[in-house]
């Protein structure tokens, strides 16, 4: 799978180790059988976000015309769902990490918990609108 690319396809690990990148930078070694690649862009319609190449040898499966096969078959969503859920929590529990480190900083490194603040917010904004926030009271 390449970063920057479209295909209407997704990947799922059958065995060995693939491994994830975002540029030249390492995200992740990924060994579990049954992980999913190439649901961000399915998802979204958009390019694929990252590059994943063969860390070992390695067997996947291609699940060509991904986004019909997903309206064939919704039930398919599910684990694509708690995939996507873990990957949040995960993200959010290092960032949350980065923040308390750099929360007391007074110099550049302070600033991360400025960023990470605002992303926080952004993210809100980006992803729950007003009218579909729930009500407080």
């Amino acid at each position: 799978m390449t970063e920057g690319h479209r295909s209407d396809r997704l990947f799922v690990l059958a065995e060995g180790a693939l491994e994830v990148y975002r540029g030249d930078v390492s995200i992740a070694m990924v060994t579990e059988p049954g992980s999913v690649f190439g649901e961000m862009s399915i998802l979204l319609d958009v390019d694929h976000t990252a590059n994943v190449r063969a860390a070992t040898d390695a067997k996947v499966h291609i699940v060509d015309g991904a986004k019909r096969f997903i309206e064939d078959n919704p039930s398919f969503l599910l684990p694509i769902a708690h995939l996507l859920a873990m990957r949040l929590n995960n993200s959010t529990a290092y960032l949350v990490d980065l923040k308390r480190q750099f929360q007391d900083y007074k110099d550049h490194f302070g600033m991360v918990d400025e960023v990470l603040e605002s992303l926080a917010h952004e993210q809100e904004e980006q992803f729950m609108p007003d009218d579909e926030l729930p009500d407080d009271t």
